[in-house]
């Protein structure tokens, strides 16, 4: 069986600290309830400076500077061990500057929504033609800028919604339609940051792995962002505006929702289309959230913790067929939760871990990584939601101990031992597995590794639907080098000219036996 391969990752942060008072699911929250502005002048003062944000030792694990493992040696909470150097370039892709995603969101709208003053148009201009990213032709989509006195018409008039820096207004959003509320001056920039998030992301996808564009057949864009109007509130297509955007111009797209697990069902359906034999390269990618920007602020204000919810996180994957070099998709070995599982932890880790090994023969200890929900302990600890990653970890351990795999006192070196510290910010879907791929295949490459598990989670019951849970998982393995058995069978050009050649020889040879006789 030929098992599809990752071929390549991005993952990029975007710090967007000043969208959380006015913009945010739990800023808008506070205007709507006529919180008082003591609380939104707490938050103001406890978001962190971009310096701070780069030196944050979990942004550089999530950009690929800082192997996962390396967190265990550094003291926590990470917020109060900044580390001495780093930079906002990593293995993976980047930290961009809130100044700079003010200049991408303008980039990334087609409809002109988003205008910018011109003053602060020169001057971005500027910032992203050192950007190794921004070409001239993507740079020109930025135009020339607008007075501030037609900015302020469009705020005061037509309800736009206004960009600031540091105060400073330098733009803002205008609704795509005077009625719609799905095209609101606020969905029209959650969906323009979960494009250009992804895009960003894909960009240096594609960069760092010198992969050109054109050879992307098929894009699945799995956030949990749903773009549409009023009578088509979820159509979508990311995908397709992200494909654009990009200059994958052989490529077409679609959109999957799942919650939190959405990635991990995408990167199974590239698979299955990739090993079809539909596509030869799917890119699987996700753009941010701003409504998650800040959710636990509130809780973390409390405690004395900074607002840690401060990033627009953006993922991406490359599928393609096998090349006999990176680690392969076993996708013989999905993990599913099914209607039929229920939503007790253990059920859940069963159906999820134990059965596709119970499938393969393995054994608990025959992963060598688990990841699992890669929640940051520094945001979910203050809250009271603990350890989320470890607690994964000892539910999968203890599963061990009761199939005799594991001893009782293993259980609480597991985690150590077969999974990860959480590095991964609060966006719903980003932290559910995905983060740890990109690592993964590094250390598959670099032979550390020879087996890993990705395992997705998502809560259905969010949208009011079903009480149903949700989950999927993968297992990724060192490439055995073996192209297919289909292409072990391949016999060259020249050798079929020689067998031609010898055919035709031997029919000659007997033809003229058969003459003389």
């Amino acid at each position: 069986m030929q098992f599809p391969v990752i071929k390549a990752e991005g993952y990029t942060l975007i710090h967007a600290a000043e969208l959380i008072p006015k913009f945010s699911a739990v800023g808008r929250e506070s205007m709507r309830n006529n919180v008082t502005m003591a609380f939104m002048s707490d938050i103001t003062s406890g978001l962190r400076s971009f310096d701070q944000v780069v030196r944050y030792p979990p942004n550089q694990v999530y950009i690929g500077e800082l192997k996962p493992e390396a967190l265990r040696s550094i003291e926590i909470p990470w917020y109060k061990s900044p580390l001495e150097k780093a930079d906002r370039f990593g293995t993976f892709g980047e930290i961009m500057p809130y100044k700079e995603f003010i200049g991408l969101l303008k980039i990334a709208d087609v409809f002109d929504l988003v205008r910018l003053e011109k003053k602060f148009t020169t001057d971005i201009k500027k910032h992203l033609a050192k950007h190794p990213l921004f070409s001239e032709q993507r740079i020109a989509k930025l135009k020339e800028g607008e007075e501030e006195e037609s900015l302020l018409y469009l705020i005061e008039q037509q309800e736009a919604l206004p960009l600031e820096v540091s105060g400073k207004l330098v733009g803002c959003v205008k609704r795509g339609h005077e009625f719609d509320p799905n095209l609101s001056p606020a969905v029209i920039l959650e969906n323009l940051a979960t494009k250009s998030s992804a895009v960003l992301t894909c960009l240096n996808l594609l960069d760092r792995n010198g992969i050109d564009p054109d050879e992307i057949d098929y894009v699945i864009e799995c956030s949990e962002s749903a773009a549409g109007d009023i009578t088509q509130r979820g159509g979508g297509n990311f995908a397709k505006a992200i494909a654009e955007a990009i200059g994958a111009n052989n490529a077409t797209g679609s959109d999957t929702r799942a919650f939190c697990a959405a990635p991990a069902h995408a990167i199974v359906e590239a698979a299955a289309l990739v090993s079809a034999g539909i596509y030869n390269n799917v890119l699987v990618t996700a753009g941010g959230s701003v409504a998650k920007l800040g959710v636990n602020a509130r809780e973390h204000m409390l405690k004395g913790v900074p607002v840690l919810e401060d990033m627009v996180a953006g993922f991406a994957v490359l599928i393609g067929e096998n090349d006999g070099v990176n680690p392969i998709i076993r996708t013989d070995l999905i993990g599913r939760h099914t209607v039929a599982t229920g939503s007790s932890p253990q059920a859940v880790i069963t159906s999820l871990v134990t059965t596709p090994l119970d499938k393969a023969g393995y054994k608990i200890k025959d992963i060598d990584r688990y990841s699992v929900e890669m929640q940051n302990p520094d945001i979910t600890r203050p809250v009271g939601a603990g350890d989320v990653p470890e607690a994964n970890y000892k539910m999968i351990a203890a599963l061990g101990v009761r199939r005799e795999e594991l001893e009782q006192k293993e259980v609480a070196s597991f985690g150590e031992k077969f999974g990860l510290p959480g590095w991964a910010p609060t966006q719903g879907h980003i932290p559910s597995g995905i983060p740890y791929i990109g690592h993964a295949r590094v250390a598959f490459l670099n032979n550390e590794i020879h087996r890993a598990m990705i395992v997705g989670k998502g809560s259905l019951f969010l949208g009011r639907l079903t009480n149903q849970f949700d989950g999927i998982s993968l297992i990724l393995e060192n490439n055995p080098g073996e192209i297919s058995q289909e292409a072990s069978k391949m016999i060259s050009e020249e050798e079929v000219k020689k067998m031609i050649a010898t055919v035709m020889r031997d029919f000659a040879a007997q033809l003229l036996k058969e003459q003389e006789s």
